[in-house]
């Protein structure tokens, strides 16, 4: 009886730690207005993402640089390949917290949490001070 329930236990071990492996944000996603894919992975014990193809990569017939960073040393640099999530710890119930997110576009960096919703739908959100206000995206991983 006691191998029984060990093995019980051992398999629902495994079976949850499957499950909450299947709900990680680690891969390749592309968010609701499909501009971009990034992609989510490991840096150290956090999770860091980049930017790893746009729907327009070229501006004027060369690759798009990041022209809106308020470091004007940094507005040289691609797009393409650019870390634009930092610093996200797994805060439990499947979401990372703690992190930042950079928006090319503004050239801003938000405080940011990211949370699964699905084991293929995560929402991101941005926000400054408090993540009450912000704004969400809901992003969908690509295979």
């Amino acid at each position: 009886m006691r191998k029984f329930l060990l093995s019980l236990v051992v398999l629902v071990l495994f079976s949850t730690a499957a499950w909450a492996q299947k709900m990680s944000p680690v891969g390749i996603w592309t968010n609701e207005d499909g501009k971009a894919k990034f992609e989510i992975y490991k840096c150290g014990d956090k999770l860091c993402g980049k930017i790893v193809s746009l729907k327009e990569p070229l501006r004027n017939g060369k690759p798009k640089k990041d022209d809106n960073n308020p470091d004007k040393k940094l507005r040289n640099q691609p797009l393409l390949g650019l870390e634009f999530l930092k610093g996200f710890e797994y805060e439990g119930d499947h979401k990372w917290d703690d992190g930042t997110i950079y928006d090319p576009e503004s050239g801003k960096t938000y405080s940011c949490y990211m949370k699964m919703k699905g084991k293929d739908q995560m929402e991101v959100k941005g926000y400054i001070g408090i993540s009450l206000i912000g704004r969400s995206q809901n992003w969908t991983r690509v295979n």
